[in-house]
C-alpha cells in the first residue's frame, strides 16, 4: 500500500508536525508513506514539494496573496481575524500529480492558504483514489472558520460568519459552505485527533452523511523522552533550584493561546503565594515580540522558537510544568511531547485538553476561562512536580496512548477498510 499525505507544510504548525511523525509511523509498520507539501524546509527525501519551478513557486504565493486579499477587501480592509478564516478558492490541481497517480491513499491533513481549493478536493476524489482527511481544527466542517467558538451554526448552515461577517457583496462563509456541500461525502473517511472535534464534526449539517472516526496523532517516544532536568537546565544556562513554567506557541501573542490568562493567573498566585516570588520564571517557546518579556509578573526568559527536536526536549526536561491556557485547541502536540519528556501539564478544561491530561495524576485541567483554577493548577503542580510518581504518570501516558507503531497500524486499517468501500461503490 502506497499512501500520500498532503499538508501546506513540512513543519511549521501543529498539523504539520502531526502529518511527518505519522508519515514516519507509517514507515515504522512498513508502509510506504510520502508526503507532498508546498512549504518544504528540510532535504528529507521523503517530502516532495509542488513548488518544482520558480514559476510554480511564484504561482503559489500569488494563490495564497489572491485568497488573504479577498477576505481583507470583504471584512471591510480590515486585517482582524484575517488568519483565522479560510475559503479555499485557490489550489492546485493534484489529480494527475505523479505521486497522487502512484498512490493507493490520499491522506489530507491542513491544506488551506492555497494548497487545494475546494474544487481541487473534489478533483482528488473523482480520481478514484481512497479519500481520508484528518481534522487538525473545524475548517472541514463549518463555512470558513478554523475554530467557531461559540457560534453553532455549522450545525445547520454557515452565513454571515461572527469572524467574517457578510459583506454587502459577498457573504464568503454561506459562498463557501455551498461549495463544500459540493464535495462527495461518503466518499471521504473524516478522522479526528480528539474525541472532542469527532463528536463535534458529527453535529455538522455538512458531514451528516459522512463517516467520521478517530484516532488521536502519534509521537515518537524515542525522540521524545525524559532528559535530566540539571542537565537540561544546564543546556540554557539555568537555575538549578528554581521553578520554571514553560510556555509555547507557534504565534504567542494569538489571543486563543490564551497570554492573557495565564497573566492573570500568574498575578493571582504572586498575590497568593508571595513565598514563590524569588522561585518563579516563565520560559517561553515560539514567536514573540520583546515587549512580551515584561508582560508577565514574573521573570520572563525567551528561547524564541525551537526547530530542533533535541533542543525542544531538552527546554520541556528543564521546565517544572507546561502550561497551555489555550481558549480553543484540538490535540496539541505540545502536551504530548511535554508529557513524554516527564514534565506535567497545566491546562483549560476545552477541546481536547482533558483527553490528554489525568487530572491530578499527571498534570491538572482548570475550568474553562478561570484564571484563579489555573493559578490553583499551577500551584498544585509545582508542589507536586517533586514526587517523581507524577512524572512517571506523563511518561506513562504517552506511551499507552499516543505510541507511533499503535497509531499507525489503527490508520493502517481504516487505509484498507475505506479502500474495500471505495472499491465497493466503484463495482455497484
Amino acid at each position: 500500500m502506497k499512501v500520500l499525505i498532503l499538508c501546506t507544510s513540512e513543519n511549521t504548525g501543529g498539523a504539520a508536525v502531526a502529518a511527518k511523525r505519522l508519515m514516519y509511523a507509517l514507515h515504522s509498520i512498513g508502509v510506504e508513506a510520502k508526503m507532498l507539501v508546498r512549504d518544504k524546509q528540510t532535504d528529507d527525501p521523503h517530502v516532495y514539494s509542488v513548488n518544482t519551478s520558480w514559476l510554480t513557486t511564484k504561482l503559489n504565493f500569488l494563490r495564497f496573496v489572491a485568497e488573504r486579499l479577498l477576505i481583507f477587501l470583504c471584512n471591510k480592509f480590515s486585517k482582524e481575524n484575517l488568519f483565522r478564516t479560510s475559503i479555499a478558492n485557490t489550489g492546485n490541481d493534484l489529480s494527475r500529480h505523479p505521486l497522487v497517480q502512484e498512490a493507493d491513499v490520499i491522506h489530507l491533513h491542513w491544506i488551506n492558504q492555497g494548497l487545494l481549493s475546494i474544487a481541487d478536493i473534489r478533483g482528488l476524489i473523482r480520481s478514484g483514489k481512497t479519500v481520508l482527511w484528518t481534522m487538525h481544527d473545524m475548517w472541514a466542517f463549518t463555512g470558513i472558520c478554523h475554530y467557531s467558538g461559540n457560534c453553532l451554526k455549522f450545525t445547520e448552515k454557515c452565513f454571515n460568519c461572527p469572524q467574517q461577517p457578510a459583506h454587502p457583496f459577498a457573504d464568503l462563509s454561506a459562498l463557501t459552505w455551498e461549495q463544500k456541500k459540493k464535495i462527495p461525502q461518503d466518499r471521504i473517511v473524516y478522522v479526528g485527533c480528539s474525541k472532542w472535534i469527532t463528536e463535534t464534526a458529527r453535529h455538522s449539517e455538512l458531514l451528516s452523511g459522512a463517516q467520521i472516526t478517530w484516532v488521536p496523532n502519534p509521537i515518537d517516544t524515542t525522540w521524545y523522552y525524559p532528559v535530566d532536568r540539571i542537565e537540561a537546565r544546564a543546556h540554557f544556562n539555568l537555575d538549578a533550584d528554581k521553578v520554571y513554567l514553560l510556555f509555547g506557541a507557534a504565534k504567542l501573542t494569538d489571543e486563543r493561546k490564551g497570554a492573557a490568562y495565564l497573566k492573570e493567573a500568574c498575578r493571582i498566585l504572586k498575590e497568593k503565594h508571595p513565598e514563590l516570588d524569588d522561585r518563579i520564571e516563565l520560559l517561553l517557546m515560539g514567536k514573540a515580540q520583546e515587549d512580551i518579556l515584561g508582560y508577565f509578573p514574573y521573570p520572563t526568559r525567551s528561547f524564541g522558537y525551537l526547530s530542533s527536536e533535541s533542543e525542544l526536549v531538552k527546554a520541556y526536561s528543564a521546565a517544572t510544568l507546561f502550561v497551555i491556557p489555550s481558549l480553543e485547541d484540538n490535540l496539541p502536540n505540545s502536551i504530548m511531547e511535554s508529557m513524554a519528556c516527564g514534565t506535567p501539564c497545566v491546562g483549560f478544561r476545552n477541546g481536547g485538553i482533558p483527553e490528554m491530561i489525568d487530572h491530578k495524576e499527571n498534570g491538572y485541567v482548570a475550568d474553562y476561562l478561570d484564571a484563579e483554577d489555573l493559578a490553583r493548577g499551577i500551584y498544585w503542580t509545582i508542589a507536586a512536580s517533586g514526587d517523581e510518581a507524577i512524572r512517571d504518570a506523563c511518561v506513562e501516558r504517552v506511551k499507552v496512548h499516543y505510541n507511533q507503531q499503535q497509531i499507525a497500524r489503527r490508520y493502517y486499517q481504516l487505509y484498507e477498510d475505506a479502500s474495500k468501500r471505495i472499491q465497493t461503490m466503484k463495482e455497484r
